[in-house]
């Protein structure tokens, strides 16, 4: 089942936002005396640029959040860190690593393990996080024979 697409009312509003602050500017800049004119369209001027940023601004959030109507199983679908990532992950065979004086974090396993299924050799994986050689091979060895 598809989520119907909503309309975008915050884009809307920012839109009607801008219109509304330009058209109260020129109805000011006609209304008002010459004298006053360019104290008066500074000020506008430096809002509809204020409006504009903020606008900038709350557009990148949403747009790096996502779309709301979007639902949640198919975002987890594309992602990485899924419900099914962790499937085939050897705990056996870690579990002794993680009784260790300087034992790694399940986390940072976990994080291995989804960079081994997802394709990175285990060097790549033991430089960026740091973790011993034998337990990368251990993780990639095991997501390299996982059923998918």
């Amino acid at each position: 089942m598809r989520a119907v697409p909503r309309p975008r009312t915050g884009e809307g509003a920012v839109v009607l936002g801008v219109i509304a602050l330009l058209l109260l500017e020129v109805v000011a800049l006609v209304v008002l005396p010459v004298r006053d004119r360019p104290v008066v369209g500074g000020a506008l001027f430096g809002a509809g640029v204020a409006v504009l940023v903020v606008a900038g601004v709350l557009w990148q959030r949403l747009r790096r959040r996502g779309h709301p109507g979007v639902p949640q199983a198919e975002a987890d679908q594309e992602s990485w860190f899924s419900a099914r990532s962790l499937e085939g992950f050897p705990m056996e065979a870690v579990r002794p690593l993680l009784l260790s004086a300087h034992a790694p974090s399940l986390n940072t396993l976990y994080t291995a393990w989804v960079f081994a299924t997802h394709g990175h050799d285990a060097g790549w994986i033991a430089r960026h996080l740091s973790l011993p050689a034998g337990v990368v091979r251990l993780l990639a060895d095991a997501a390299a024979h996982r059923k998918d």
